[in-house]
C-alpha cells in the first residue's frame, strides 16, 4: 500500500474488481498516488465503501455489476461500469486481480472510455424474462431433435422442420402401430416433457405481450416491420439510453450488424459482419428480417422494395443480415425520435 487505512479521505477513484467472496480495491488520490490496494471479503465491501467520501467508483459490466453499482450508488459514489474487453487493454504485464483493480481505476478516468448503463431491479427482471425464454426454446429444440433422433433409429423419419418433429412426437401419444411399443414407452417422458415446456414457453410469452402492451416506447417499436412483442420489449429493455450512441451506424455496430473492418493505408477492406455486441437482439432483429421477407408480396413501401432489389443480385440470407441492419438504424431512429415508424412510398 502506499498509505494508511487513515488517508481515505483523500481517495478520488476506485477500481473495484468483482468476485464472489474475496474483492480487490485500488484506491487512488487526486494525482494518482495509490492511498488502497488490498483484498477486501464480501460482507466488508459496504462498510468499506461507506467510509469513503463520494468518490468515482469503477467496475467492469459483469455478473452481480448492477447490484453493486445500485448499492454503491446508494451511498453517494458515482458507479461506472464498463465492458471488461475495453478495461482489457489497461492491463499490465500479468493478469491478476490486484492487475485487473488497478487497470479498472485507470480505465474508468479515460475520457474516451465507453459506459454502461446502471439497470434497474425491474429492468434486469424483463431481461432476464428474455433469456428465461431463450432457455427453453433451447430445451424445446434440443427435445424435439431427441425425438427425430431416436424414432430414426427404428426407421421412422420426418421431415426437417419443428412441425414435422411435433408430428413425430403426436404418433408417440398416439400410440401409433408404426412405432414399437417399448420404443413408444421409453420416448413417453420426451413428449410429456415437451407439453410442459411449451406451456411454460406460452406462459413467458402472455407475460412479455402484457408488460410490451403497457409500455409506449414498446408500442412504438412494434410498428416497424418484423419487429413485435418479443423483440420490442427485448430492445426497449437492453437499450434504456440511445443517446448514448452518436449515430444509427454505431447502434448497428453495437448489435454487431455492420462488416468486420481491417482497414490500413487509406484502403478500406470491410469483411463480413462482427457479431459483436448484444447475440440476443441480433438474433432477433435477423429473424424478424426472414419475417419481412418472407411476406414482401403484397406491400410497395420504400423498404421491401429495397429488398426486392437487393434479392436479384445477392443471397437471401445475405439480404435478410443487410435488412436487419436496416431495421436496427430504424430502431434507433424511433428510439431517438419518440415517434413511430411511418412508412414511405417507394415512389
Amino acid at each position: 500500500m502506499g498509505k494508511t487505512i487513515t488517508d481515505l479521505s483523500v481517495v478520488t477513484t476506485v477500481g473495484l474488481d468483482l468476485a464472489k467472496h474475496v474483492f480487490q480495491v485500488h484506491a487512488v488520490d487526486a494525482e494518482g498516488r495509490v492511498v488502497v490496494a488490498r483484498a477486501l471479503r464480501r460482507k466488508d465491501v459496504t462498510g468499506f465503501f461507506a467510509a469513503l467520501r463520494p468518490c468515482l467508483v469503477g467496475m467492469e459490466a459483469c455478473g452481480s455489476a448492477h447490484h453493486w453499482a445500485r448499492t454503491l450508488g446508494a451511498l453517494g459514489h458515482d458507479v461506472r461500469l464498463m465492458p471488461p474487453v475495453y478495461v482489457k487493454a489497461y492491463v499490465r504485464r500479468q493478469k491478476n486481480d490486484a492487475a485487473d483493480a488497478a487497470a479498472i481505476c485507470e480505465a474508468v478516468t479515460r475520457p474516451s472510455m465507453r459506459f454502461v448503463p446502471i439497470r434497474s431491479v425491474e429492468n434486469q427482471a424483463m431481461l432476464m424474462r428474455h433469456r428465461v425464454r431463450e432457455l427453453l426454446v433451447g430445451q424445446r429444440t434440443q427435445l424435439l431433435n431427441a425425438i427425430r433422433g431416436h424414432l430414426g433409429e427404428v426407421g421412422i423419419i420426418a421431415a426437417q422442420g419443428a412441425p414435422h418433429a411435433r408430428a413425430l412426437a403426436a404418433l408417440v401419444v398416439a400410440s401409433d402401430t408404426s412405432i414399437p411399443e417399448p420404443v413408444r414407452v421409453a420416448l413417453l417422458p420426451l413428449v410429456a416433457q415437451l407439453a410442459n415446456l411449451d406451456a411454460e414457453i406460452a406462459r413467458v410469452d402472455r407475460a412479455i405481450k402484457a408488460l410490451a402492451s403497457a409500455d409506449d416506447k414498446v408500442r412504438r417499436l412494434m410498428t416497424i416491420p418484423g419487429i413485435g412483442p418479443i423483440t420490442a420489449s427485448a430492445i426497449a429493455a437492453s437499450v434504456t439510453e440511445p443517446a448514448a450512441f452518436a449515430c444509427a451506424r454505431e447502434f448497428a455496430a453495437f448489435l454487431g450488424l455492420t462488416p468486420r473492418q481491417h482497414s490500413s493505408g487509406g484502403k478500406e477492406r470491410l469483411g463480413r459482419i462482427s457479431k459483436m455486441g448484444n447475440r440476443y437482439l441480433r438474433t432477433l432483429l435477423v429473424v424478424g428480417a426472414h419475417a419481412v421477407l418472407y411476406h414482401r408480396n403484397g406491400h410497395d413501401d420504400a423498404l421491401r422494395s429495397w429488398a426486392r432489389k437487393l434479392l436479384g443480385t445477392k443471397p437471401f440470407k445475405l439480404v435478410a443480415v443487410a435488412l436487419a441492419n436496416k431495421l436496427a438504424r430504424i430502431v434507433f431512429a424511433v428510439l431517438r425520435s419518440g415517434t413511430g415508424y411511418q412508412a414511405r412510398s417507394a415512389a
